[in-house]
Formats: C-alpha cells, structure tokens, sequence
C-alpha cells in the first residue's frame, strides 16, 4: 500500500451507516414508496425488476420513521450470495426503502461510492466479510460487523484514478464475456439443432411405432433402498444429466442387497437412463461395466438389438422432436412427471437399418466430442476472465494500478 494512503473502519467513512426498517409482516401497495431488497442487489451492480417491484404506502414510511435509501448510496446484502456483495443505487425516478437485511452507506466526501463499491468486490473484503459472518445453517453479516471492515482510502484524486481505470478494465473485460457467453451458447444451440433436424427430416425407411414396441422398460419407481457407506454404487434421478451421469451425489447401497434390490432387472452396458420427474425427461447411457443400483424416479430402457441402436435411442430421447412429446404429458402441479402408462405410447421413429442408424450416430458423436471441446475451452476463457477482474482488483487496493 502507498505510503499516503490510509485505512479507515467502514462506519467511520459514512455519513449514513443504517439497516433497513422494512420487515416482511409490514403492509405493502400497489403503488407509493418502492421496496429495494437483497433481491435487487447484484455482484457491484443494480438488478431493477421494475415489474417485480414491491411497495409501501407513504403512511407506513411515516409510522416506521424510514431511512429513504438516495441514488449514489450504496446498498450492501447481509444475506448470501455472496454475503456482503453491493451496488450503487440509480435514479429510478421514485422514493425508495429497503428492508432489514441490508444495510444503506452513503459515503462521507472523502470516499466516492464507486471506489467502495468497486472494493467490495475485491477478495480482501470478501474475505474480511467472512471472518465477521455467523449463523450454523445460514450465514449472515451483523452491521456492527460489518462496519468494523477496514478499507484502504486513498486521496480523492487517486480513487478517481483508480474508479477511472478500472471502469475502462471492466467494460472490455465484460465485452470479452459477453462475447463467449454468446460462442458458448452457439456451440450448444449447434449440436441442439442438428439433432432436431435429423429427428424431423425422417427418412422414408424409418419405422413408427410407440415405445414400447421395441424398447424393455425396467421401472425403479415407488422404492427407496437403503443406503451405506459403500458398497454397490446407486444411480438416482439427482445423477443423471442432459446426455451424461454426474458423479456426485455418490452414493451406495450394500453388495449382498444388490440381486434383491434390482429383482425387476439388470441393466446392461449401454443401455439408456431416463428420469420421470424432478426432473423428467433427462437421458444419459450407462458406460461402465461395473455394477449400478437405480434409484426410484428411474427408468432404465433395453432396446431390442436387432432393432435399434442403444446410443441412437439416447439421441432420439434427447431430441426436442422426442422430448416435447414427453414433456407434453408431463403431469403434476408442483413436481412434473409422466406416468408409465403414457411413456410407453410415445411414439418415436428410427431407421429400419441399423447400418444407417450407426451412421448417424457417428456423425452426432463426432459432433458432440467437438461441442464438448470447445465447450470446455470457452469455459476456462470465462474463468480466466473472472480470474483477470480479481487480479487486476487485487492491483488497484494495493497501490500497484
């Protein structure tokens, strides 16, 4: 740190330091003064959700004897996640309070909001966040807490250098993101668009028929095993993903219960996975020749070999032409799921020759292993971008912009 920089305790460089006075039990309108909360509280910026937004009427202000929260002020969420993250509050045009999870700073003349709001996404602060924080189930930041946090505070003119500099940083860093969110988001709707294309376009040798006609179905539903340390790994519907199986949770049942606890029957390498709710509709393939247990909310589906392609089946099931079929029969007010009965009549399509449909599953695996590639690539660049914003925040508290 610079020698002409000192550090001051966050409370002693506010001018107002307050909790919020709104409480969940108070009246709310319509209209009148608006409720800014830990929901419009983003990491350094301000989620507006204008049509979302909650009041309260001018007389409840006046019986609460409310801190009116002012554009430039910052807003600080006590509440995860992150604990401690704020943003500067716009002009919205309309009179506003917050409630009793946040805390409203308004900073003296010598601290600019944007510097501390730029700081409080800094590691340093986070981390002085989290030595301050209580609660065994969730965590949260008292206020007195959180005004103890020291702050570096340079002279005015070095904050608007720095607030300057790193204004001009982060604008070409998000650029950055923006542009690989929407590679990434490419990439995806790629691989999502030829497999409704294949599944749409349908040849003239394809065979209709439902479901069942051709695929086994062992159905998990409607038991709970008894789970162990160790012992024979199980399969529940939390690990079956869009194409693949997740590893965690890991979870097992005992060996000696395995033959007992999968009497309806076992699966095979290859074969295909499908959930039938919370969520449903989620397909991956067995790839292991280990033993697997399956959970309820599973269904394990055999096809028929000399009929059609295991690894075909799971690209048909994860086709939007299969899967909206399924998912329009999807039942359940809070939990979706789709009854055996109705599964089993989907109808589907499929190549008579299993030549060709080896053929096109080829060309999907093909695909699918270039996705997953550049995938992961502009996963890490998005990584070393956030990576970049710490160091570069890491530079500008230290003295080293």
């Amino acid at each position: 740190m610079k020698q002409n920089w000192e550090v001051k305790k966050l409370e002693s460089i506010c001018k107002v330091f307050a909790d919020g006075d709104w409480i969940e039990s108070k009246d709310q309108s319509n209209e009148g003064i608006r409720l800014v909360q830990t929901g419009n509280i983003g990491f350094g910026f301000f989620k507006d959700k204008e049509d979302k937004a909650r009041y309260i009427s001018e007389e409840t202000f006046k019986r609460l004897n409310c801190t009116e929260i002012l554009p430039g002020d910052l807003l600080v969420s006590r509440l995860p996640d992150p604990v401690g993250k704020s943003c500067i509050i716009p002009d919205i045009n309309t009179k506003m309070i917050t409630g009793v999870d946040c805390t409203i700073i308004r900073p003296n003349e010598n601290l600019l909001s944007e510097y501390l709001c730029y700081y409080q996404q800094s590691n340093d602060y986070l981390n002085d966040v989290l030595k301050g924080v209580s609660g065994a189930t969730r965590q949260r930041i008292s206020r007195k807490n959180l005004g103890l946090i020291e702050i570096p505070l340079p002279p005015l003119q070095e904050q608007q250098r720095i607030v300057a500099i790193l204004d001009e940083a982060f604008t070409a860093i998000d650029k950055a993101k923006a542009n690989t969110e929407k590679n990434l988001k490419n990439v995806k709707e790629l691989f999502e668009s030829e497999l409704q294309r294949i599944f749409s376009e349908k040849g003239d040798d394809w065979v209709d028929c439902n479901l069942e006609d051709n695929i086994k179905l062992i159905d998990y539903r409607g038991r709970t095993p008894v789970k162990t340390e160790s012992g024979v790994r199980l399969i529940t519907a939390k690990n079956v993903k869009l194409g693949y199986l997740q590893l965690e949770p890991q979870e097992f049942i005992n060996a000696e219960d395995y033959a007992s606890w999968m009497r309806r029957g076992i699966p095979n390498y290859g074969d295909v996975i499908f959930t039938t709710e919370a969520p449903l509709a989620n397909v991956a393939q067995i790839e292991t020749t280990d033993k697997l247990a399956f959970a309820q909310r599973i269904i394990v589906m055999q096809p028929k070999k000399e009929k059609l392609n295991q690894t075909f089946l799971k690209y048909m099931l994860l086709s939007s032409p299969i899967r909206n079929k399924i998912l329009e029969k999807g039942t359940g007010a809070t939990v979706m799921g789709i009854k055996s009965s109705l599964l089993k009549k989907i109808e589907i399509s499929f190549p008579k020759s299993l030549k060709e449909q080896q053929t096109i599953v080829s060309k999907l695996d093909a695909l699918s292993e270039q996705t997953k590639k550049l995938e992961a690539v502009y996963t890490q660049k998005l990584q070393d971008l956030e990576e970049l914003k710490k160091s570069v925040l890491q530079k500008a508290f230290s003295g080293e912009l």
